[in-house]
């Protein structure tokens, strides 16, 4: 296929001023039990080639499942004549890449998710849900596990010609209580999905689904009857889960540089971030510290290269409070004049085009300690975690949060449990009152499955590392 591929950006030359041509073969299965029954088992496979060129000052992009010599070099002529067809442009120049992308990579496995037995996950989600039931006020319980497989060629007309492999499993439990017209939700080991890293089955069985699930069950239960959050401003402290999806909203999206030059604005919206305010903008306090890293061991965003064969590298994109950087394909990177891609071009399948994405969006840990050691120099606040829910603007500046559990600090420990918790904020101003961050023994690392964004639409896994932290006078209350 490697073959194939070279052998059509060659005859792409003297036609184009770039060529690139993607096969991706992605395969997945997801398997659901609710109340000791089989929910879904889903599997299916897709595969075909996309062909991206530019001329004219403009692209051309077209994607066949015929991944024949003949369908590729038809996809390859559609994608000419729609890039011709497009009016004349300035023909704006792509950032350089160090050296051409070559070889292999892929992640590493213990385990081949898709070498287990249907009967062995069964049996492991079963056990999970399992435990989950037992009190009549748990309405609905559920299991789930994710596995993934995604295998690309690629070829340029810039001499990249490189073959990458991604695995990716993972998975959690939720229960739902409910009484006297209340209803409430814990998840293990996350909200939305629950935890997906790049790994084999032995990401799975690592979260130990069954032995967390009688706490989970009690956690729900208790809700029902918990005092209701209190509202008004406060000292908060956020656990690791909720903090890394606030970092997804406020800071990864916020930083895409096609958003920032206005290139998303009728789709995923803009940002508050200018292209000037690079390298001077005050962000938060002095201790954010954000990077961008597709070299993160287990995270989704973690890759060899980039969907445009730019090689995955870390860099910092908030420094001390101050922005410094951003994320970038080849196209927005010249735009914005910056001398190379951050290796943010990320497509969605075979059938389209890469465009500006998140890697591994991380805030940095600090030297708070453990979360022990956080709540205990914190005297008194609250403490949230576990997503809920979320809202944020266009332009990702003022935002709301819910969680799914809170609890009161008070004389430096952790408190009563508090039902319905939700906080408020605007991006500048909460960053700036974060005055404390855990140590790196508190770190984790946070899987998100269906970051949304480009039109068409394309859904993109990324992660976000980060250790709980606490903010000062921050307004909370009631979802």
């Amino acid at each position: 296929m490697l073959d194939l591929l070279t052998g059509l950006v060659a005859a792409a030359h003297g036609r184009c001023s770039y060529a690139e041509a993607r096969h991706v073969v992605d395969r997945h299965e997801r398997i659901e039990v609710r109340g000791g029954r089989v929910e879904r088992v889903d599997a299916g496979t897709s595969e075909g080639i996309g062909v991206r060129v530019r001329a004219g000052g403009a692209w051309g992009f077209a994607a066949t499942t015929d991944v024949s010599r003949g369908g590729a070099q038809a996809a390859l002529e559609r994608a000419l004549a729609l890039a011709r067809a497009l009016p004349d442009v300035p023909a704006a120049s792509l950032a350089g890449i160090d050296a051409p992308a070559r070889g292999h990579w892929s992640s590493p496995r213990e385990r081949d998710p898709f070498a287990i037995g249907l009967e062995e996950k069964l049996a492991v989600l079963l056990e999970a849900e399992a435990g989950l039931r037992g009190d009549a006020r748990i309405v609905r319980t559920q299991a789930s596990c994710l596995s993934t497989a995604t295998t690309t060629a690629f070829a340029s007309s810039d001499g990249a010609a490189y073959t990458q492999e991604v695995t990716a499993c993972g998975g959690g439990i939720q229960a739902w209580a409910t009484a006297g017209g209340e209803l409430q939700v814990r998840s293990y080991p996350s909200a939305h999905g629950g935890s997906v890293a790049q790994a084999g089955w032995e990401h799975l069985m690592g979260l130990e689904l069954a032995a967390h699930a009688p706490r989970v069950a009690e956690e729900a239960v208790a809700l029902l009857t918990a005092p209701p959050c209190p509202a008004g401003p406060t000292t908060l402290v956020l656990g690791s889960e909720q903090l890394a999806l606030q970092v997804h909203e406020s800071i990864g999206h916020a930083l895409e540089l096609d958003r920032i030059l206005l290139g998303e604005a009728s789709y995923a919206g803009t940002s508050w971030v200018g292209a000037a305010d690079l390298g001077t903008l005050r962000y938060g306090s002095e201790h954010l510290d954000i990077t961008a890293d597709a070299t993160t061991p287990g995270g989704l965003g973690t890759f060899g290269w980039d969907d445009e064969g730019v090689a995955a590298n870390a860099h910092p994109l908030v420094a001390r409070g101050v922005l410094r950087g951003a994320l970038s394909d080849r196209e927005s990177a010249a735009a914005a004049g910056l001398e190379r891609s951050g290796g943010c071009a990320r497509a969605d399948g075979f059938a389209r085009q890469p465009i500006v994405r998140m890697t591994n969006v991380s805030l940095q840990p600090g030297a708070a300690g453990s979360l022990d050691d956080l709540v205990a120099d914190t005297g008194e606040g609250v403490f949230m975690e576990t997503n809920r829910s979320w809202s944020i603007d266009d332009r990702r500046l003022g935002f709301q949060f819910a969680t799914e559990v809170a609890y009161e600090i008070r004389g430096g420990e952790l408190g009563r449990l508090l039902r319905n918790p939700s906080y408020a904020g605007v991006t500048p101003s909460f960053w700036a009152s974060m005055d404390a961050v855990c140590s790196p023994a508190a770190w984790r690392l946070h899987g998100l499955l269906n970051c949304g964004k480009g039109e068409p639409g394309q859904v993109m896994r990324v992660s976000h590392g980060a250790p709980p932290a606490r903010f000062r006078d921050v307004e909370i209350g009631v979802a």
